[in-house]
């Protein structure tokens, strides 16, 4: 079993505009396009909390309704400051009436699209693929 050496939580929120579900996908200050997510603080009684919590902060939205059914898990290898850091992402599907997004400093604009668009414009592959496992679910 992979030792982790990060775990943080984030969502894939979509809304319905027209008959479409519009995904949200945020762009962030290295200038890659990916979901809202964060890590977990000790205050958080739950996975589902964290990803609640990290989507308020980064985007203002606060109601959504998850999709039991979607629980995916990714991980991946980064490096900051010369230190490599394995890190796991659990991340959830949910849907939201809220249009409005009031980014954090942490991102530097948001896109609601639909989803093919958002497929291209997601910078890296396991993101594609949560966008593809939760489109196969709606």
């Amino acid at each position: 079993m992979q030792k982790f050496d990060e775990k943080s939580c984030g969502l894939v929120v979509f809304r319905k505009e027209n008959n479409e579900n519009l995904f949200l996908v945020l762009k962030y200050p290295g200038g890659h396009f990916d979901f809202p997510k964060g890590h977990i603080e000790d205050r958080d009684s739950s996975e589902r909390a964290t990803a609640l919590r990290e989507l308020e902060e980064e985007t203002g939205i606060k109601s959504v309704k998850f999709i039991d059914t979607y629980r995916e898990e990714i991980s991946y290898t980064y490096n900051r400051k010369n230190t490599s850091s394995n890190k796991q992402v659990i991340f959830f599907l949910a849907e939201t009436d809220e249009k409005d997004v009031k980014i954090s400093h942490e991102h530097t604009d948001y896109y609601w699209l639909p989803y093919d668009v958002a497929f291209e414009k997601l910078t890296f592959d396991n993101a594609k693929n949560l966008l593809k496992k939760a489109k196969s679910l709606l």
